[in-house]
């Protein structure tokens, strides 16, 4: 069975890129899969988010990180940065699930995972709430743990899925804020 595959273009214009014109400078912005409810793409993120399957998202960086380097992107990032959990969720779950995934894609591209570069402070969910409330949910929920790790430098930020961009935009401002030469965003999907 063949993933569903977005096939945005990683160097042009897509609907991921389109979504941070005019509120967040990014160099590359793209979602590999496309997610849709009891779909197959749902399911994977599912075990790997809530039944211990920490493995699929090893799997799934893997797989972004092969199409990092077909198109010749594995030298455009100094430094790959996972979306942070907050600390009591990680510890619930275990591992960070945007972390086995950067750790995959570093696998295959050999770009460097930093940690503890960005901390995320407690918000509620994402997952039930309206466009607004997410914005105004994360608005202010991450915090740049060390400037020095993130001034002057090319980062990837990795996330498992993406539906209206507000938590990635809240946490790449904090880059942009503290001097990252060029930010760039992957998702596995697109909700």
């Amino acid at each position: 069975m063949e993933l569903p595959k977005t096939r945005y273009s990683l160097t042009g214009e897509n609907p991921i890129k389109d979504k941070f014109i005019g509120r967040l400078p990014v160099k590359y912005a793209w979602a590999f899969l496309k997610f849709r409810k009891t779909g197959m793409v749902q399911h994977l993120l599912h075990h790997l988010k809530y039944n211990n399957h920490p493995e699929i998202g090893l799997r799934l960086g893997h797989l972004i990180g092969k199409e990092i380097k077909e198109n010749n992107l594995a030298t455009a990032f100094d430094e790959i940065v996972a979306m942070p959990l907050h600390h009591k969720r990680e510890i619930k779950r275990g591992y960070n699930q945007s972390q086995k995934i950067a750790e995959g894609i570093a696998e295959r591209t050999d770009i460097p995972v930093s940690e503890n570069v960005l901390r995320r402070i407690n918000t509620t969910t994402q997952t039930l709430k309206n466009r607004v409330e997410r914005w105004q949910n994360v608005a202010e929920a991450f915090q740049i743990k060390n400037p020095a790790l993130v001034n002057g430098k090319r980062i990837l930020l990795v996330d498992d899925v993406i539906t209206t961009g507000a938590s990635l935009e809240a946490c790449g401002q904090q880059f942009i804020e503290h001097g990252c030469a060029e930010l760039s965003i992957v998702c596995v999907a697109e909700a």
